[in-house]
C-alpha cells in the first residue's frame, strides 16, 4: 500500500532505513522468530475459521493452494507460484511506501509486501498495514488474472493522477474496491456476497460487519461514484460496493482515465452518505 503522499509519516514502525530508493528490503533482512510464526498461525487460524459463508470463493480456492498455514511464508517461495499463474511476484517493504514506487511496483507486476508482522496484543486491531494483512489479505487473489490486470492497470495510472493532482480519487478506487470490495456470486435468489477485499478478510471484525452485519449499506458497484466517496480510515466501513466478477472490475478501469480530473473536482461523499443514483444491494 502506498502512504498518498511523498514524505512518509514519523511513526511507521518497519525498518526503513534498510530499504532501497524503490522501497524494497533485501531478502536477508527476512528473518522471523518462533513467536512471529506462532502469531501468524493464530491469525491464519482465526480468520480461516470465518472464511466459508464470508470469502469469495476464488479467494477461499487460491488461498488453499498456497502455503500460507503453517507460518509466516516465504516471500519468494510465494512469488514463483504467483509467476505461474499471473506473472506476479512479492517484493518486501518496511510498510507503507510513497506513491512513485508503489504505482511502479504495481506496473511492473510487483506486490509491495510489509515484512514485520503484528505483535500478540495487537491480534485484533493495527494501525499500519502488516504482513498478514498483504500476505494473507491481497495475495490469493494475485492468482486470479482479471484482478492481476486490475493491480496492474492502477499501477500504471498512478503517474497521470500524480500529474493531474488526482491522487485522491484513484485512492478511493483503492480502498472501496481493492481493500474493501464485496462480490455477488451466481447462485439461488440472485446470488450470495461474499468478500474478496484484503482490508476485509483480514479482519475479523470487518468481515462479519461487510457480509453478514446488518449497519452497511451495500451498493452496486459505480465507478463514478466509488471515486467521490470519502472513507473511515480508523472505523469499520459504513458503505461497501458489489462488483459480479473482477472482469467487470477490470473493464472499469478502461473508463477510470477519462474520469480522473473530474472526480479530483467533484464534492466528495462523506463516509456512510447517501447519493442520487445509489443502487442498495440486499
Amino acid at each position: 500500500m502506498s502512504a498518498s503522499v511523498q514524505e512518509l509519516p514519523g511513526f511507521l514502525r518497519g525498518n526503513y532505513a534498510a530499504a532501497a530508493p524503490d522501497g524494497t528490503l533485501p531478502a536477508e533482512s527476512l528473518r522471523y522468530s518462533a513467536a512471529d510464526h506462532a502469531t501468524w498461525r493464530t491469525l491464519y487460524q482465526h480468520q480461516a475459521a470465518l472464511l466459508p459463508g464470508h470469502a469469495a470463493s476464488s479467494y477461499r480456492t487460491a488461498l488453499a493452494r498456497l502455503p500460507f498455514a503453517d507460518g509466516v511464508p516465504d516471500l519468494a517461495a510465494t512469488s514463483a507460484l504467483l509467476r505461474a499463474a499471473t506473472g506476479f511476484s512479492l517484493v518486501p517493504v518496511p510498510g507503507l511506501i510513497p506513491d512513485a514506487p508503489f504505482f511502479a511496483h504495481l506496473a511492473a507486476r510487483r506486490f509491495p509486501v510489509t515484512a514485520w508482522i503484528r505483535r500478540p496484543e495487537e491480534l485484533d486491531y493495527i494501525v499500519e498495514p502488516d504482513i498478514f494483512h498483504d500476505a494473507f489479505g491481497h495475495v490469493p487473489l494475485l492468482t486470479e488474472p482479471d484482478f492481476a490486470e486490475v493491480l496492474e492497470a492502477y499501477g500504471r495510472l498512478g503517474e497521470q493522477a500524480m500529474r493531474l493532482g488526482a491522487l485522491k480519487p484513484l485512492a478511493r478506487f483503492y480502498w472501496h474496491m481493492i481493500e474493501f470490495g464485496l462480490i455477488r456470486e451466481a447462485g439461488p435468489g440472485g446470488g450470495a456476497l461474499r468478500a474478496y477485499g484484503a482490508g476485509i478478510l483480514s479482519s475479523s471484525a470487518e468481515t462479519r460487519h461487510a457480509v453478514t452485519g446488518t449497519a452497511p449499506r451495500r451498493l452496486r458497484f459505480d465507478l463514478w461514484r466509488v471515486l467521490r466517496s470519502d472513507y473511515f480510515i480508523d472505523d469499520l466501513q459504513p458503505t461497501y460496493f458489489v462488483i459480479e466478477s473482477f472482469a467487470e472490475l477490470f473493464a472499469a478501469m478502461r473508463r477510470l482515465p477519462a474520469l480522473l480530473e473530474a472526480a479530483r473536482d467533484a464534492a466528495p461523499i462523506p463516509p456512510g452518505a447517501a447519493a442520487d443514483g445509489d443502487h442498495p444491494i440486499r
